[in-house]
């Protein structure tokens, strides 16, 4: 169904498909069993080959279609242009509207009517139809006017629309990699971590439940981000989105960085931007792991918390990449005031956070190898890191209270690396504040 959806979007709908079962790259069990299937593969490949175009298209209608599938696993897609709504529907009668085209996640969505688009709009320097970037796996076109639609769908003032621009921004860059977090079955979601002084100018949440409910701008910011990635890059649930059981920051994902409250330099600098200048980072993320050192010396409190981020099943312990760990303010004062450094943090979470490499299955070991291969997994005594380097870690301080808890959140690993984008205005300059937006 993806390969269909992505040849449609790319104007080639008749494209002929060879298919390839997908157990037998985890979980063939002979090469009798590769033999077999690569002799079927090889048949497929040379019909498609010698068959006449028009003929591979007859037979490819007779199939189950795009359209079918999507019928039979979510609400159809009659259209990926959304537009304004001409006159103001009720709110019942728009959310009906929307819900059975399949342009919402499930939740109310606030129509966009073109006085709210009109009002939305007057809050970036950018042209309606400037592309901001291409969203995977459509490739469909984020225009600035489909990201200020989606924005008002979601509930954002139009304050936020920079703030969105700049994350939809991040979510395309190549290194991102949205496509391979879109169509996977793991439950990756893009999460957007703020900094820097527009983000308080926003209200953005970085402190007490910071990645729960309560705050206009996480929420609506977050949630803008995910009708892009549906609405724009045609990421539909069981059609081209193919998480197994997904996880709610499929909803909304966004929060800021508690900045004022950190001993340490935040996110956007250790990634080489002033820490004046306002930025977005978009990390993919697979879902959040609290941990509660409780009490202890600062090295007692890091041990804890390097064995709860060590864990088999995770991407970062299969194929590396980045890993987030969200500290909390007292944490992260508590070992400041010790001498210790974000750095020495990291390397301390890197030379902790392992997994002995006896636990691994012994038939998993050739699989862990494809994946990681410099590791040591069958040699006596080996411990396995959750990353190869400790600069691969990201530690921001992020939450409120006094209870010491952290929050470690995976990453879908070296498939996807972390993007930083600044709010900018369209020449380039980072802004200094909203208000330089507004027309």
């Amino acid at each position: 169904m993806l390969a269909r959806a992505e040849a449609k979007a790319l104007g080639v709908p008749g494209l002929p498909l060879v298919s390839l079962d997908y157990r037998l790259t985890r979980y063939a069990q002979n090469n009798q069993e590769v033999e077999g299937e690569a002799d079927r593969v090889m048949d497929q490949l040379v019909y498609a080959l010698t068959t006449a175009p028009d003929k591979l298209s007859r037979e490819q209608q007779g199939q189950h279609s795009l359209e079918q599938q999507e019928r039979t696993l979510s609400k159809p897609k009659t259209s990926f242009d959304l537009q304004p709504l001409a006159a103001p529907a009720s709110l019942r009668e728009a959310n009906a509207l929307f819900y059975e085209r399949g342009w919402t996640d499930g939740l109310p969505i606030v129509p966009p009517t073109e006085a709210e688009l009109e009002a939305m709009l007057a809050c970036t320097d950018r042209a309606p139809q400037d592309v901001v970037g291409k969203v995977a796996p459509r490739w469909g076109k984020a225009t600035v006017e489909k990201i200020a639609i989606n924005a008002i769908m979601a509930g954002c003032l139009p304050e936020y629309l920079p703030a969105v621009i700049a994350a939809v921004e991040a979510i395309s860059d190549p290194e991102f990699n949205l496509f391979a977090c879109q169509q996977t079955t793991n439950p990756v979601a893009p999460l957007a971590i703020f900094n820097g002084p527009i983000s308080r100018e926003l209200k953005l949440n970085s402190g007490y439940n910071v990645l729960g409910q309560g705050w206009q701008a996480n929420a609506t910011i977050g949630r803008a981000v995910r009708l892009v990635c549906m609405n724009i890059g045609g990421g539909i649930p069981g059609v081209t989105d193919k998480a197994s059981q997904g996880q709610p920051g499929k909803y909304s994902f966004c929060i800021a960085e508690n900045e004022d409250n950190s001993p340490w330099a935040p996110l956007h600098v250790d990634r080489g931007f002033d820490r004046e200048t306002s930025t977005v980072t978009v990390a993919g993320v697979q879902a959040t792991h609290n941990i509660h050192p409780w009490v202890g010396t600062p090295a007692s409190v890091l041990t804890t918390i390097a064995n709860g981020m060590a864990a088999f099943g995770t991407n970062n312990m299969s194929y590396a990449g980045a890993a987030l760990l969200l500290m909390g303010p007292l944490q992260a004062r508590i070992l400041s005031e010790a001498s210790w450094t974000k750095e020495a943090v990291k390397q301390f979470i890197f030379n902790h956070a392992r997994i002995p490499a006896s636990l691994v299955p012994p038939e998993c070991v050739p699989v862990y190898k494809l994946k990681r291969p410099h590791l040591a997994y069958d040699v006596m005594g080996a411990q396995l890191p959750i990353v190869d380097r400790w600069e691969d870690i990201m530690v921001i301080v992020a939450g409120g209270g006094v209870a010491g808890h952290a929050t470690y959140m995976p990453t879908f690993g070296r498939a996807t690396l972390p993007v930083t984008k600044a709010i900018r205005l369209k020449d380039g300059t980072p802004a200094r504040s909203v208000d330089e937006f507004r027309r």
